[in-house]
């Protein structure tokens, strides 16, 4: 055999010396010279080395090579399978190489592509929440044949439930808008909500948003979205024609469309919000719609804790009784958070196919050490090694590409969705307008990292590594030596 056969078996016998034998240094003795040189000594360093005489009087191998000390170390302390493992991935010449380098970049890529992903759903969702649970009330009490009712007494007894914040009786309505300002501007159909300015209500969190102006939803003073002004040219202390369903169902009479007069400005961020809802006073509202005095069409409750919302349901339905519909926001939304969560699990299924090209990266690394060390691989099963051993071996390999890639997936993802805002402002600056508010109805990309979906990127990522390493571990443990030695 060749010179290199021949030191790989003294090393792989002085390995199976040191696993029959614990850690006898006089064993290992006679065949730390060739140790040294497999760890890279010189040969010409090799006449200070102790034999086996020495190593009985406790000398030590010289000072002056502390590094390769430490190899020899590692190549006597760490399991056998794990060492063949490292061995194989360690750079060498040529472009085989090159090989795992890519392997574990395959890896990173589908890490990070589903954590951002993940993230970014994550992110929708809590935005449409926040949004959501800024604007709109978390319970809604109306009358259970939808008729109008008087809301003083439905409002006293909310206030009197545990867990409730604020009531307000509130009128919502479709209507059309168009600027007075303007002749000949086009009309716009808005959502129409009157509330009572004198009680605390959801909507009052609105002052937080505003942009211009102020909030004063009082007689002919109107608020609204940012979107609808710059579309309409609006600006506090102009003009508001509004046409209410009464224009439409009259017969016999002709109502003049009801004017308005802005007195604020808000942005919250959501083009349907934005663009789509004027805040009125409770007396324009019914004025628009010809109401009563004391009438309203619902009840808005404001609790303390949004998520706790069934139990003060539970508690109005007893104080209410019967002729009453209760909604919570919750029912309300049912459809627009179901449909996230059903996006992002359809996002993540599809999205794993990426990591399971990944793992097919780690099956193709496995494949070519296989093909390239088989000469090797059998002299290992002929000196006696299991094939336990060498299917353990390339298993190691397979799972040391993996961790590495999705560590540094880990790592990717998180700095990309930290300066995620960055590269859509970059993209944007360059003409390539990657996420506009006309379509999405948010300023910004939302993202948030949970644990939970890292932890179930990672455990996929790997189980599918696992997976694909298994095959050529297995066919490397199933190889001839006497074949696979006299290979050419």
């Amino acid at each position: 055999l060749s010179e290199q056969v021949n030191a790989t078996r003294v090393v792989a016998f002085t390995m199976r010396s040191y696993i029959t034998h614990g850690r006898r240094a006089s064993r290992l003795a006679p065949y730390r010279p060739l140790c040294y040189n497999f760890a890279g000594l010189p040969r010409h360093r090799l006449s200070g080395l102790p034999t086996r005489a020495t190593a009985r009087r406790g000398s030590r191998p010289p000072r002056h090579c502390p590094w390769r000390l430490a190899t020899l170390w590692i190549f006597l302390m760490v399991p056998f399978p794990l060492f063949v493992a490292s061995a194989y991935l360690r750079p060498k010449k040529g472009y085989s190489s090159v090989i795992p380098i890519i392997t574990v970049c395959g890896v990173m890529l589908g890490v990070a592509i589903l954590i951002i992903v993940l993230a970014v759903m994550t992110g929708f969702g809590d935005v449409w929440r926040e949004k959501i649970l800024s604007f709109k009330p978390h319970i809604t009490v109306y009358e259970r044949h939808g008729r109008n009712f008087p809301t003083d007494s439905v409002c006293d007894l909310a206030l009197e439930t545990p867990g409730v914040v604020s009531a307000s009786p509130a009128i919502v309505m479709q209507a059309m808008v168009r600027p007075g300002d303007i002749p000949g501007a086009e009309s716009t159909p808005v959502t129409v909500i009157g509330t009572d300015a004198t009680r605390q209500s959801i909507l009052t969190s609105i002052t937080n948003n505003l942009v211009d102006g102020v909030f004063a939803p009082v007689d002919e003073g109107i608020v609204v979205g940012i979107d609808l002004a710059r579309r309409n040219g609006l600006y506090p202390g102009s003009t508001l024609l509004c046409y209410s369903p009464l224009n439409l169902n009259a017969d016999h009479a002709l109502y003049l469309p009801e004017e308005m007069i802005v007195r604020g400005v808000y942005d919250l961020g959501m083009r349907d919000f934005d663009d789509g809802i004027v805040l009125c006073s409770l007396g324009m509202a019914r004025s628009l719609l010809g109401m009563e005095d004391d009438g309203a069409m619902a009840v808005q409750i404001q609790t303390e804790d949004p998520e706790q919302v069934h139990a003060v349901r539970q508690a109005l339905e007893e104080r209410l009784g019967d002729d009453f519909h209760i909604e919570t926001w919750l029912e309300q939304d049912r459809v627009l958070f179901d449909a996230l969560r059903t996006e992002k699990t359809m996002m993540f299924i599809l999205l794993a196919f990426i990591a399971i090209v990944a793992a097919f990266c780690v099956t193709n690394t496995l494949i070519v050490i296989t093909i390239q060390k088989t000469k090797e691989i059998g002299l290992m099963k002929a000196l006696g090694f299991s094939g336990f051993q060498i299917r353990s071996a390339f298993l190691l390999s397979g799972l040391i590409q993996c961790v590495a890639g999705e560590a540094l997936g880990v790592g990717l993802g998180y700095l990309v969705l930290c300066n995620l805002q960055r590269l859509v402002a970059g993209l944007a600056s360059m003409g390539i307008e990657v996420f506009p508010k006309a379509v999405y109805g948010l300023a910004e990309i939302p993202w948030r990292m949970v644990p939970l979906d890292v932890y179930a990127v990672v455990g996929t990522v790997f189980l599918f590594c696992i997976v694909a390493s298994l095959l050529p571990a297995w066919l490397a443990s199933r190889l001839d030596p006497v074949r696979a030695i006299s290979q050419e």
